[in-house]
């Protein structure tokens, strides 16, 4: 029932998760072995993203791309989720003496179109809009900031009651193929309870090095 061309256009979240440093786990492994590590890991993380009413566009290696339609919360319970379910993973790869592996997530919220693309011989579904490369961008931005779950201020101002989720302003960035700066902004409740602890108790003096970076005090900045 469906053919080239068909399309529907709409606003979206978009999650990006990516395994860190994927490339240099694999060259320790047979392709059988990375292929059973990937299923392996995907076993995990795929039902987190069906649970919270997401749909996965597509997998792409080792990252995944998924849609999520009805609220920006469901994407950011998803990826909090998917955290905590990389610790369980993590937690089986050390049980059978394999390291531990990390993860970074990218979400932004914007208009989308979602159709149907190929040729003669194979179609498929896809989604087409620079939203996408932005929330690609943020999952990349997660690895420069040290901070797992990254979102964009578009997808913050959508989440209905924000004061559920501990986050902090991180930086306003021009990500490589957009023209205009974004609002960045890490979510805390992804990471270890100590590691948020210590990242809320000091969220102020964070914030006041920030600004002091932008108005280029960069000594004053730096000490903070």
């Amino acid at each position: 029932d469906i053919k080239l061309g068909d399309q529907v256009q709409r606003e979206m979240t978009v999650m990006f998760s990516d395994i860190r440093s994927f490339t240099r786990i694999s060259e320790k492994f047979t392709p059988k072995e990375n292929f059973d590590f990937i299923n392996h890991y995907l076993g995990y993380m795929e039902p987190v993203v069906m649970r919270n009413n997401g749909f996965i566009d597509k997998y792409i290696g080792d990252s995944i791309m998924a849609l999520y339609s009805l609220s920006v919360n469901d994407a950011i319970n998803s990826a909090i989720e998917m955290r905590a379910k990389l610790q369980e993973f993590n937690d089986d790869l050390q049980m059978n003496g394999n390291e531990h592996i990390d993860s970074g997530i990218g979400i932004h919220t914007g208009d989308l179109m979602m159709g149907i693309v190929g040729g003669r011989s194979r179609i498929e579904g896809t989604v087409i809009s620079d939203h996408v490369n932005l929330a690609s961008r943020l999952e990349g931005l997660t690895k420069i900031y040290g901070a797992p779950i990254i979102v964009s201020q578009d997808s913050l101002i959508k989440i209905e009651k924000p004061t559920q989720y501990s986050f902090r302003f991180l930086d306003i960035v021009k990500v490589k193929g957009r023209m205009s700066s974004v609002n960045i902004f890490e979510i805390l409740d992804g990471e270890k309870i100590n590691q948020r602890k210590l990242k809320l108790d000091t969220k102020e003096d964070f914030n006041k090095a920030i600004q002091l970076y932008r108005n280029r005090q960069f000594e004053e900045s730096e000490e903070l």
